[in-house]
């Protein structure tokens, strides 16, 4: 369930989150997953700590992941440390963000003062020695009293472990590289065998790239796309004046969907986002 809670007030995003968690344990559901995004975009105040802290005790549990490693993405972690490639988040462009700039690499340093929960790292060395070894981690790190960890990981490989390090869980967190994982050992055939359960339900029609993020990488991605494909830039400015940039958009797009995929974007640099209006 898509929820947009990353900025909004943390009571906010913990209500809605909440919502979204009791209306799926009435339909069943027994074992969940709380996705954060990669970048592990937050400030102290949260979102990531406090809805974390609140699905935890919904559930019952005493202990969770926050592991936001995606290696799709070039998405590691590394002695608590997050890297975006080769460099430490801390330098790359989300240390720009508007709302959530990423100044600390360190992930137990920055979730820290979100959660109620102590928050211990658990490094390679343990991960890249198996399942067995990140449990025996986690048994003794709970009754040492913490109750979030922050796992190494390095590629798909660490992700599965500790997917299946924590099968029993009823809560994981993390991005998208962890819900691979944890598909691993929810399915006997593995991740893979996973996707290729799911029905396909895109078998035509008209495709569009919507993009809003200021982020250095999804600049370079509009960018690209633009040379070969056509854009409609939305303005911000005239969105919140009430100019109705949704049906301007949508006829823009009426001619030209079913030929190529069509952009629509508000991406823009940082220091465009921050400039005061106009």
């Amino acid at each position: 369930m898509a929820l947009k809670t990353r900025t909004i007030d943390p009571s906010d995003a913990v209500a809605q989150s909440l919502a979204a968690l009791r209306w799926l344990q009435h339909r069943g559901a027994a074992k969940f997953y709380f996705k954060h995004c990669s970048t592990f975009d937050s400030t102290e105040r949260g979102n990531i700590g406090p809805v974390l802290d609140a699905m935890l005790a919904e559930l019952g549990g005493d202990f969770t992941t926050a592991c936001p490693a995606f290696r799709a993405n070039a998405r590691t972690i590394y002695k608590r440390n997050l890297f975006v490639g080769d460099i430490q988040l801390s330098v790359s462009g989300v240390k720009n963000h508007p709302l959530t700039p990423m100044t600390d690499s360190n992930l137990v340093r920055v979730l820290a003062p979100q959660t109620l929960h102590k928050v211990a790292g658990c490094y390679h060395e343990t991960v890249k020695q198996g399942v067995d070894a990140v449990r025996a981690w986690v048994s003794k790190a709970r009754a040492d009293g913490y109750g979030v960890a922050v796992l190494d990981a390095m590629d798909d490989a660490d992700l599965g472990v500790i997917a299946a390090a924590f099968d029993d869980a009823p809560l994981l967190t993390g991005a998208s590289g962890l819900a691979y994982g944890l598909a691993g050992t929810l399915f006997r055939g593995g991740a893979a065998t996973a996707l290729e359960l799911a029905p396909s339900a895109m078998q035509g029609g008209s495709r569009a790239v919507i993009s809003g993020s200021c982020s250095t990488a999804t600049n370079g991605q509009v960018e690209k796309m633009l040379r070969d494909h056509e854009g409609f830039r939305i303005d911000v400015e005239q969105l919140a004046r009430g100019q109705d940039v949704v049906k301007e958009a949508l006829d823009w797009a009426k001619d030209r969907l079913g030929q190529k995929p069509v952009l629509f974007y508000a991406t823009t640099a940082p220091d465009q986002v921050k400039a005061p209006s106009s």
